[in-house]
């Protein structure tokens, strides 16, 4: 038996999937079937086209704050 890992565009992806699904059984095991999305794998990509916006109300220590302690 072998194992084979794919990427697919997201417009073939349920085509693919259904044709291995309707493959016998007894000859075809899916043994994974995660699906990834692009802004998950890529973190700074995903925080640079979704930043985080801090509210006011919260207070950070200033440098000289910092350099106190």
């Amino acid at each position: 038996m072998h194992t084979l890992t794919l990427k697919v565009q997201d417009s073939v992806l349920d085509k693919v999937l259904y044709f291995l699904k309707n493959l016998p059984k007894q000859e075809v095991i899916i043994v994974s079937d995660q699906i990834e999305k692009e802004n998950d794998v890529d973190l700074i990509g995903n925080l640079v086209n979704n930043p985080i916006h801090i509210g006011k109300e919260i207070n950070f220590l200033s440098r000289d704050d910092a350099n106190e302690r």
